[in-house]
């Protein structure tokens, strides 16, 4: 259990409240995580999601990191084909430059959205054949070498910006390994294909001047409450949030409900459920075990969740009893 543990977020919109709120329950949110010993506080970009607040990234990662003081923050992932890497270079040059030392850039090769609104960002689809390059284009105007080039990123150049690559595919997993830089999987809403990821990601892993070994990290859905009864309840939000995704009928984050049997039907249930095989809610004794479990059935080195509550409260103090168990040492 004494691996890193940090936080994915994605500004969540709930129902009855604005956008805005959604940005201080996030940095109330990072601050209690920092607060607990958490490692990382991601934000992930979508588009077009009318319960998903991060869209601007970068720009709610610089809010996040003035609100807070120490802990890691970055982007879970900034979805390169979305843009030029070297206005991303730029933009996360600059969190650098005015956050030394706490800044990540997680990258994916995803929209982050549907076609329709992909075309409306104005990048071209071809470029996600493009993300290998593209990276390499951004650990080049992240280096001191590229001081003699006659394109500069400044600021971004010379600093250190930790780059990972992040997926749901065995795809991204190879790309990762062969790039020799760390890797995390979003588990949390596409487990089909983590540990074929996993294997894949050691078997390919070349050592590189950032790591010398694999270092992956992996997500999971967490709420915990006083009982299993009561997180199960909270947990029902969620649930709902990706009854959303399956139907296509997307929706701000909804309230818990007391029976969710009676808001969706077998087959949905089903769909709902396998996405969300890697999430884990209850109390801190059922979720210390299954999240024992899951890191020693993964070999994770890092474990990142993501905890959607209704409530803030409740979130906040799920965010704290997690940070508890998972600094309970492993003999007790």
């Amino acid at each position: 259990m004494n691996i890193p543990y940090s936080i994915l977020d994605l500004a969540t919109i709930t129902q009855g409240r604005t956008i805005a709120d959604a940005f201080h329950h996030s940095l109330s949110a990072a601050q209690t995580a920092e607060q607990h010993g958490y490692n990382r506080y991601w934000l992930a970009e979508h588009h077009n999601s009318v319960g998903v607040g991060s869209a601007a990234t970068s720009v709610l990662i610089g809010y996040i990191a003035q609100g807070t003081n120490t802990i890691r923050v970055g982007s879970g992932g900034i979805m390169l084909p979305n843009h030029s890497p070297y206005i991303i270079a730029e933009q996360f040059g600059t969190l650098a430059t005015l956050y030394p030392d706490r800044i990540d850039l997680g990258l994916g090769r995803a929209p982050g959205t549907d076609q329709l609104t992909a075309r409306a960002i104005g990048r071209q689809q071809a470029r996600v054949e493009e993300f290998p390059d593209d990276i390499r284009k951004l650990q080049m105007y992240f280096s001191k070498e590229n001081a003699g080039s006659a394109v500069r990123a400044i600021p971004g150049e010379g600093l250190d910006i930790p780059i990972w690559v992040l997926g749901s595919s065995p795809d991204s997993a190879r790309l990762a390994g062969e790039f020799g830089l760390p890797y995390a999987f979003a588990s949390h809403f596409a487990p089909t294909h983590l540990f074929h990821a996993i294997d894949l990601y050691k078997k390919t892993f070349k050592p590189s001047a950032v790591l010398k070994q694999p270092y992956m990290m992996a997500a999971a859905n967490v709420v915990v409450a006083d009982t299993d009864e009561e997180a199960n309840y909270l947990f029902t939000s969620v649930l709902q949030m990706f009854m959303g995704v399956i139907t296509g009928k997307r929706q701000a984050m909804p309230p818990p409900v007391a029976d969710i049997n009676s808001v969706w039907d077998e087959m949905t249930r089903q769909a709902v459920l396998s996405m969300l095989a890697c999430s884990f809610a209850g109390s801190q004794e059922r979720v210390r075990a299954h999240i024992d479990l899951f890191i020693k059935q993964t070999g994770i080195q890092e474990l990142m969740i993501t905890t959607n509550v209704y409530d803030q409260e409740a979130r906040l103090k799920s965010l704290r009893l997690f940070a508890e168990l998972m600094r309970v040492p492993e003999s007790v």
